[in-house]
């Protein structure tokens, strides 16, 4: 391939290293298996001083509410400490260790006596709150002050504003405990309100440094224009057959176009049947035609060869004045062998007849329906109008309409009517609603294994095996193991050289 060279396999090799040194450093910084961390810091630490014949003292407040009052004498200090949880993991109350119990830290400052504390959290953490007030509760020792252990969520914190008998260093202020699969560390000074960065500074330039390496290594992978797909091939061919597959076939047609040069697809479809008729009547030599079929083709043309390119879902449709959404296969086949006339008999008190519409004979729609879900052929067409027989012997209303389209309008249209469609043709209907199958609907997700029975492989036919630079050839391929794939999947189908597809597609 042109673009193997020994500057690009240079480049893609230094890329990958960057790539893999990143990686390294983000699992490190933040998934490696020691995650537990609480950290402690000192966001204030000043002296108080009382003046002569004046009463004063420091009040701590939540919620404009006094939650403690602290009368500092001459000498006293000031610390405010911030207790946080800064690691990926939740820190429970079983996690602390037994070097303090029955207290989960104890904070010392040097020779300073404690002569007072208070806590302060957040509005809204009430089990916080819960955790400091419950037994043994938050106390102090003589220079310690005593902590219970206090589950914090990851991100969630307290504050401890201390007062002591004089001054004392931010460095003779410590923390003992311990926690289980984790550490307790001093966390670098910051202002109040700030939050813990989620990254190190060290991983954070090594990310920022290699993610420019890696940008600037792809920038010259990618100098050069992205070359046509392998294979690509000139000239023109016609794609017949599925109405039910028409709108995937057309996407992928000018995808194809855009990506291969010098490329005509034209998609003309009128119905299975019928583009398997055209393949076999265009004859050898003549235009390329590959014609997809809803299904395997009839019996005869043994000139033809196929190809299983996708699995199709279709649904069972009925008009929004019918309250079902559920049917099973005995009542369906009932409906369609006249034997329930009116969906009264169904939904007692709803006195609605039953009107089926159907596609023509050349539908592969149709012919799923009758091979999957009714075991036999629909009965006659016995309307013109779709709403009043023709036939006075017929046990059933049913009409035969053209296209998919015709058919979703006029179930929308007519009270009382049910017909069927491809799934994909259904959404953003109005005046029509999906019907499950003895409780299973139509999901791409759940293919092969919910044994919803409405479904069909699509066959593409071509006259016997064509060229391997032919533009048949290369359009297959385009479809079975390039972007068309996106495509199909994109339209409601289940590509069959997916992993899911080839066991779907190999049950026939």
């Amino acid at each position: 391939m042109e673009w193997i060279t020994a500057e690009n396999v240079i480049a893609v090799g230094t890329a990958l290293v960057g790539v893999l040194v990143t990686l390294a450093v983000v699992w490190i910084d933040r998934f490696s298996p020691q995650r537990r961390r609480l950290g402690y810091r000192v966001q204030l630490n000043t002296p108080l001083h009382r003046e002569e014949n004046r009463d004063s003292e420091v009040m701590t407040v939540r919620e404009g509410q006094v939650v403690g009052v602290v009368a500092p004498a001459n000498g006293s200090t000031l610390v405010l400490l911030r207790i946080e949880n800064d690691r990926e993991l939740d820190i429970s109350s079983e996690d602390y260790g037994a070097s303090t119990e029955p207290h989960g830290l104890k904070i010392t400052f040097g020779e300073r006596t404690v002569q007072g504390v208070v806590a302060t959290v957040p509005a809204g953490w009430e089990p916080v709150r819960d955790d400091l007030e419950r037994a043994p509760g938050l106390g102090r020792d003589g220079n310690a002050v005593l902590v219970p252990k206090v589950a914090l969520e990851r991100g969630q914190y307290f504050k401890l504003l201390v007062q002591l008998s004089g001054g004392v260093a931010d460095r003779d202020v410590k923390i003992d405990g311990s926690l289980q699969g984790g550490t307790i560390r001093r966390n670098r000074s910051t202002t109040p309100d700030e939050k813990p960065a989620r990254f190190s500074p060290t991983s954070r330039n090594v990310v920022i440094v290699l993610t420019a390496c890696v940008v600037a290594l792809a920038a010259i992978i990618v100098r050069e224009q992205t070359p046509p797909p392998i294979g690509c091939a000139r000239g023109t061919l016609t794609v017949t057959g599925s109405t039910a597959f028409a709108p995937a076939l057309r996407a992928a047609a000018r995808q194809y176009e855009e990506d291969c040069e010098d490329s005509t697809v034209t998609v003309d479809v009128h119905g299975s049947t019928a583009g398997i008729r055209e393949l076999a009547q265009a004859g050898p030599g003549k235009e390329a035609v590959i014609a997809f079929s809803d299904g395997r083709k009839p019996g005869g043309f043994p000139e033809l060869r196929e190809n299983r390119v996708a699995v199709s879902l279709f649904t069972l449709v009925v008009n929004d004045g019918v309250p079902v959404d559920d049917l099973t296969l005995d009542q369906v086949r009932r409906v369609y062998r006249g034997e329930i006339r009116n969906w009264g008999q169904l939904v007692p008190g709803l006195d609605r007849p039953v009107l089926l519409v159907s596609r023509d004979a050349d539908s592969g729609t149709r012919q799923v329906f009758q091979r999957r879900i009714l075991d036999r052929n629909e009965p006659a067409n016995s309307s013109q109008d779709c709403r009043t027989s023709d036939d006075p012997e017929s046990k059933v209303v049913r009409c035969e309409l053209d296209s998919t389209e015709q058919v979703l309008a006029t179930v929308a249209k007519l009270p009382g009517a049910v017909g069927y469609a491809e799934l994909r043709a259904t959404e953003g209907r109005e005046g029509l609603h999906r019907v499950a199958l003895d409780g299973r609907r139509p999901l791409v997700e759940e293919l092969g294994e919910s044994g919803y029975p409405y479904r069909e492989i699509e066959y593409a036919y071509t006259r016997g095996l064509p060229p391997a630079d032919s533009l048949t050839s290369s359009f297959l391929t385009y479809l079975r193991a390039g972007r068309g794939q996106d495509v199909i999947s994109a339209h409601g189908h289940l590509p069959c050289a997916t992993p899911k597809g080839l066991v779907v597609c190999g049950e026939g």
